[in-house]
C-alpha cells in the first residue's frame, strides 16, 4: 500500500500519514510533485489518494496527474481521503468517476472537515479552540475508519453516491465551476514581496519563479494555498484581496 497526496497547509498530509500509519506502518506517503509518486503507484496494488476538495471538486493538479497517467490504474484498488472546510459533497466521487474510466476499483472514500486552508477570506475562519476540535474530530473519525477496516475490511463510502453526487454538483459545483476547470491565473504578488524566494521552492506546480526581485505568477496555480500560507511577507493572495490568517495544520497542534 502506498499513499499519494497533495497538501497545500499540512492537512491532507496529516490526514493520509494517520490513516495510511493505521493499516499499515510499512506504508509511504508521497506528495504527488515528486517524480517518485507515479513509479510507487506502479509497484503497489493498493492506492490511497488524498488531496483537499475545491468547491466540491478535485483540484486541477490531481485530476491532470490522473489522467496523464490513465495506463497505470487499470486494476488498482483505490481509496480516496479528502479533506473540506465545510462542505465536500461528492469530493471523492469525481475523481472516483474519472479512475473508474481508467479501470480502477474504487475501495472507498472518506471526506474529513479540517481548520480551513483559504487564508485571503474571512468566511470559514475558527478560534484556535474550535479548530483544535475538528482537528481532533477528523483523528477520531480516522481511527474509527480504519479499525472498521481492520477488523470487518469494511471502507466508508462517503461521496461515492448518486446523492452525494446531486449535493456536491448543485450545492457548489455548477455555481463555482469557472474556478476549478483549469489552472487559476488570479494568483497575486503585491509589491510587499522582498523576492525571497521560499513561494517559488515549495509550490507544487512550479508555478511561480523569483524575476527581478519579485516572485512571478505563471498562471498555473493549482489553488492549494501552500505559498499564500507561508510568504513571511503575507504578499501573495488568490481568491482575496488580503492574508486574514495563514493557516498551516501544525499552528493548531
Amino acid at each position: 500500500m502506498v499513499g499519494v497526496y497533495l497538501s497545500g497547509t499540512g492537512n491532507t498530509k496529516h490526514c493520509i500519514q494517520k490513516f495510511l500509519t493505521a493499516l499499515d506502518s510499512d506504508a509511504r506517503c508521497i506528495p504527488i510533485e515528486e517524480k517518485k509518486s507515479i513509479d510507487a503507484i506502479r509497484k503497489n496494488e493498493e492506492i490511497v489518494l488524498a488531496y483537499p476538495t475545491q468547491f466540491s471538486n478535485v483540484p486541477f493538479m490531481v485530476r491532470d496527474f490522473v489522467i496523464q497517467h490513465k495506463d497505470v490504474w487499470k486494476g488498482k484498488k483505490i481509496f480516496l481521503i479528502t479533506t473540506m472546510g465545510a462542505f465536500s459533497g461528492d469530493g471523492t466521487g469525481c475523481l472516483a468517476r474519472v479512475l473508474k474510466r481508467y479501470g480502477a476499483i474504487i475501495l472507498g472514500g472518506m471526506q474529513i472537515r479540517m481548520p480551513d486552508a483559504v487564508c485571503d477570506s474571512k468566511l470559514l475562519k475558527k478560534s484556535l479552540e474550535e479548530n483544535r476540535r475538528i482537528i481532533h474530530e477528523a483523528d477520531r473519525k480516522i481511527e474509527k475508519a480504519t479499525s472498521t477496516i481492520k477488523q470487518a475490511g469494511k471502507y466508508p463510502q462517503e461521496g461515492l453516491s448518486f446523492p452525494a453526487h446531486l449535493a456536491g454538483l448543485f450545492g457548489q459545483r455548477l455555481w463555482f465551476y469557472h474556478k476549478t476547470t483549469g489552472y487559476s491565473k488570479k494568483l497575486k504578488i503585491s509589491d510587499d514581496c522582498t523576492g525571497c524566494g521560499l513561494c517559488a521552492s515549495i509550490c507544487p506546480m512550479e508555478n511561480l519563479h523569483i524575476q527581478n526581485g519579485k516572485a512571478v505568477n505563471l498562471e498555473k496555480c493549482t489553488m492549494c494555498y501552500r505559498c499564500i500560507s507561508s510568504c513571511p511577507q503575507k504578499a501573495i493572495t488568490l481568491l482575496g484581496k488580503e492574508v486574514i490568517e495563514q493557516c498551516r495544520y501544525e499552528k493548531y497542534v
